[in-house]
């Protein structure tokens, strides 16, 4: 899908990346519908009797139906202790089965779990499976005697009927697989890479989306928010055999926002597809002073911005704060970050890499080249270099055409690209 922003008239444009930095508050994981019904008992034996669900007539029986993706990583189930594990495999083939009410194992209740894990149990199952795309919220019946829990009835809450979550699930499958397409076998970072780009190109980010908090909203209808495109992001790293789970937090303008963990040859990273996205972060930003802006254009940018495929936890502190119930580690390693893979990663303004750079990107017919700088010293030695005193143009020639460029300074990152525009 194309991407565009303003146009400019002067020949070395300046956008400035790190402006609009925002997230996505509407319907993250932590807003789940719930609903609660207390049952009394005068009697242990007669709450229990009063759990039991009326016998189906045969046949009004539906045929049974699992939605559970076999290659889901179970990363926040394994974050449980063993007793929550016993729930969250209640939980989770309740609303895999698009289940009704069914008791929760008496065990969980026998090691001390009560209706206040729930929830944490609950979001643990929706983190590890972006599948289950029809999951609205839950609803549970507490059963007791006194003050003494005796049973716990749950059921899943859900925006579709299940004839059209079957017709859905579906049409998932048949996108995923043509994106799917474009991969065989290769390495978990060109997975990475390849899924990463993939979902920016056939995604635009909209507040306003229908299904936006599900995968549906990205695979088939194409426009979603943060939340949808990292679900996406997991579904299909998942499908590949990549370990990839779900992030929720904060961004630095204080809204919710969702992002990846990934797991690339034995190594946490993140990763944010939504960031990734210029459409997305170039919304309404602010030009320089000494751009002039012409009244009727536009100009085309790069559709894809790297800062944020396999980075570090300090690198995504910056701008990101990690929340929700599922611990997260520490990721230290580099090895598999884009500008380290592709050798885009400057300690220092070096003109021979920065050469051999610009001619692997010319050469392989890239029409745009990003480089990231490790530290602010180098990033403004870099600036200098190639802004100040124009040294841009003796690796990338503008001819009849114009240099644009793009800046990122909390990422210490610059993007340049051509224009005839």
């Amino acid at each position: 899908m194309k991407k565009r922003v303003r146009k400019f008239t002067f020949s070395l444009w300046m956008v400035l990346l790190c402006i609009r930095l925002t997230g996505c508050t509407d319907g993250l994981l932590d807003e789940i519908p719930r609903d609660l019904t207390a049952g009394q008992g005068e009697a242990e034996e007669a709450s229990e009797a009063a759990a039991l669900p009326e016998p189906v007539p045969e046949e009004e029986v539906l045929p049974a139906v699992c939605f559970l993706m076999e290659e889901a990583f179970p990363y926040a189930y394994e974050s449980l202790g063993e007793t929550e594990q016993i729930w969250y495999h209640d939980i989770e083939r309740i609303l895999g089965s698009f289940g009704g009410e069914e008791r929760l194992s008496q065990p969980g209740l026998a090691g001390g779990l009560d209706d206040t894990d729930i929830d944490r149990i609950f979001q643990c199952v929706l983190s590890d499976h972006p599948e289950l795309f029809y999951v609205e919220g839950y609803s549970y019946t507490k059963y007791a005697r006194g003050e003494k829990i005796t049973a716990i009835e749950f059921s899943g809450t859900y925006n579709v009927e299940l004839e059209d979550a079957v017709v859905r699930r579906e049409e998932i499958a048949a996108a995923a697989e043509a994106l799917l397409a474009g991969i065989a076998d290769a390495s978990d970072y060109d997975k990475v890479k390849y899924v990463y780009e993939t979902l920016i190109r056939n995604t635009d980010y909209d507040l306003d989306a229908p299904d936006n908090q599900n995968i549906y909203s990205v695979f088939v209808r194409h426009f979603s928010v943060c939340q949808g495109y990292a679900k996406a992001t997991q579904y299909l790293l998942n499908r590949l055999g990549v370990e990839c789970t779900l992030v929720l937090g904060t961004v630095e303008t204080g809204e919710g926002h969702a992002w990846n963990l990934v797991k690339v040859d034995g190594e946490y990273y993140y990763l944010d597809t939504t960031w990734g996205d210029v459409s997305y972060r170039t919304e309404d930003m602010p030009v320089s002073e000494e751009a002039s802006l012409e009244a009727d254009g536009e100009i085309s940018m790069p559709e894809i911005n790297y800062d944020y495929l396999n980075v570090t936890t300090e690198e995504l502190l910056r701008t990101h704060t990690v929340g929700g119930e599922v611990p997260m580690p520490l990721c230290t390693a580099t090895a598999a970050n884009y500008y380290v893979r592709e050798g885009a990663l400057f300690t220092a303004y070096d003109r021979e890499q920065m050469e051999a750079l610009f001619r692997k990107a010319i050469e392989s017919g890239q029409k745009d080249i990003t480089i990231k700088c490790a530290d602010a010293a180098c990033y403004a030695e870099v600036l200098n270099e190639l802004i100040e005193e124009q040294g841009i143009f003796d690796y990338l020639s503008d001819e009849e055409n114009r240099i644009a460029y793009a800046q990122n300074e909390k990422q210490h990152s610059l993007t340049f690209w051509v224009t005839n525009e």
